[in-house]
């Protein structure tokens, strides 16, 4: 923290550190609601976070797409839903009204402003889709059109690089829906470089931000805020091997993400191991470290967006290993998790967030985690019909994994008892082929079979018998998303303090944020949708300053 302000290298009205869907958020609606001069400062030489590496969809409940399907929706069936999944007394009810009453607003404003044009997701359910509140057939996520990546010039080259097999040519609307949209409506979309999911979200809203001239300086990575003793008024980066002192007139928006990559601070919060997060590497928590130097206070520590997945046998670009999301390869038919007992210990079909806990189960008398560590174990018929995390075609498993011609040897080659494997199969087999998984119900809900094999006949999509050798075995990450504690906002989407009050000049949103929703994931787009709701709060909130 610096307290000297009369030697700015720079100084604008508003600073926004981070490029992700809610920085690039925040730095649109500041300049829309009358920030003369905006900064975008990213600490990667690549734009985009990791919204660009994500399926991009917002959950926005009560938005006004759900009246034009015939959806019925309320303030008192969101509250019911998510404060019957939150722990009591987790979720603050000034910013869980403020995501409410703003995000359907953020909305409207991006159709009326912005290049960005999303979609609501018909038949997506909310991710805990029997609870009270939920709805059972979706109305609450939204994604985005195909966004041409030529309309951004040379600008389209640093956007975050694609993971495997991107760039998509189409949304998750169309994958799901209409998986094969022709061959001249294909070739229209190489031509225009459109791209689906996360990476149109970040092309439309840098759209955006090219539109408006809104100077963006890569590779600037922000280290200290600066006060004048009452308020932030400015933040200390680095650049070209320099601090770069730049003042805020306004205020100084975090937009930096979580902290999963700073092993210091997973260490120190969060509730469970932690082994795999599939986030950008930048996510080393620069905005909460920031954020503490200067008094926040700070909700939702130990909490993370967690999900299942694998470490791939290569570095990641960043001298990081890479982490592969393992969501819909638990999910298929014919696959199961088991852990170090080589029992199943979960509905492999839940959704990823629910998961996470249950790997942190931890026996007082063994003092161990007893489904650390777990693997995924599937058969050469899923092998041969689904890809398998990397794999460019069926047919074939990750170098990575394990192989044996029968179940027992399986277990023996990856360190667990191959009899008490067998039996684990042999008894989801039986399930199976009797129609019903007695042991933890998987495929009983509409959420499990949304993402199960649409192909199959009745109503589990997900439940496929494994015993065609040979055996595969992944093992599998307790992964994140990205963490989901930090600074608390209050509803303009300033940073408070340990009294409650408004840290002036100083706003948060992203993942860097405390979770409005308290970690709860209501529905595809659970992060992105209340992340960027306070992005545009926050935006609109630091240009009305002053």
């Amino acid at each position: 923290m610096s307290d000297q302000t009369d030697d700015f290298d720079l100084e604008v009205d508003v600073v926004v550190l981070g490029t992700g869907g809610a920085g690039l958020t925040a730095a649109l609606a500041a300049h829309d609601f009358g920030a003369g001069e905006v900064l975008i400062l990213e600490k990667f030489g690549m734009i985009g976070g990791t919204t660009a590496m994500s399926g991009g969809m917002l959950w926005i409940p009560l938005n006004d797409q759900q009246a034009e399907h015939g959806v019925e929706d309320s303030f008192e069936e969101v509250v019911a839903y998510l404060d019957g999944l939150a722990e009591d007394g987790h979720l603050d009810p000034e910013a869980l009204g403020a995501f409410l009453e703003e995000g359907p607003e953020m909305l409207r404003w991006f159709e009326e402003k912005t290049p960005v044009r999303l979609r609501l997701f018909p038949g997506f359910p909310d991710y805990q889709s029997y609870a009270e509140g939920a709805k059972e057939f979706g109305s609450r996520s939204l994604d985005n059109d195909a966004f041409p990546f030529a309309e951004l010039g040379s600008w389209a080259k640093w956007v975050n690089p694609p993971k495997t097999g991107w760039p998509r040519r189409t949304s998750m609307i169309e994958d799901y829906y209409t998986p094969d949209l022709g061959d001249e409506a294909m070739a229209d979309r190489e031509e225009r470089d459109c791209r689906g999911q996360g990476q149109a979200l970040i092309g439309s809203l840098l759209k955006g931000v090219l539109d408006r001239n809104i100077p963006l300086h890569r590779e600037s990575r922000a280290r200290h805020l600066i006060t004048d003793g009452t308020r932030v008024v400015g933040v200390v980066t680095q650049e070209e091997g320099r601090n770069l002192r730049v003042g805020a007139r306004k205020g100084v928006i975090i937009a930096t993400g979580g902290f999963e990559w700073n092993e210091k601070l997973v260490n120190s919060f969060l509730r469970g191991p932690m082994t795999g997060p599939v986030s950008v590497p930048e996510c080393e928590g620069d905005g909460l470290l920031m954020a503490m130097e200067v008094g926040a206070s700070l909700g939702n520590m130990g909490k993370s967006w967690w999900l299942q997945s694998s470490q791939e046998m290569a570095a990641h670009g960043r001298g990081k290993a890479n982490y592969l999301i393992g969501n819909s390869e638990r999910t298929r038919p014919g696959s199961i998790l088991v852990n170090r007992a080589a029992k199943r210990f979960v509905n492999e079909a839940a959704n990823y967030n629910a998961i996470g806990p249950v790997l942190h189960n931890f026996d007082g008398s063994s003092h161990q985690y007893v489904n650390l560590p777990y693997w995924i174990i599937v058969d050469q018929r899923y092998v041969d019909t689904y890809r398998f995390f990397n794999t460019t075609t069926t047919g074939a498993a990750p170098s990575w994994a394990i192989c044996a011609d029968t179940v027992e040897e399986l277990g023996d080659k990856i360190g667990v008892d191959g009899t008490v494997l067998h039996e684990t199969v042999e008894r989801f087999n039986a399930d199976v082929r009797a129609g019903r998984d007695t042991e933890f119900g998987r495929g009983d809900n509409t959420y499990d079979n949304f993402w199960g094999d649409r192909s199959f006949d009745g109503p589990y999509r997900t439940l496929g018998v494994i015993d065609q050798g040979p055996f595969y075995a992944v093992q599998m990450e307790s992964g994140v998303l990205g963490t989901c504690g930090g600074p608390r906002p209050n509803a303009n989407g300033q940073v408070i303090d340990w009294d409650d009050k408004p840290i002036e000049g100083l706003y948060v949103c992203s993942n860097a944020m405390s979770s409005p929703t308290a970690g709860v994931y209501g529905g595809a787009g659970g992060t992105l949708g209340p992340g960027m709701t306070f992005g545009f709060i926050a935006g609109r909130h630091a240009a009305q300053q002053g």
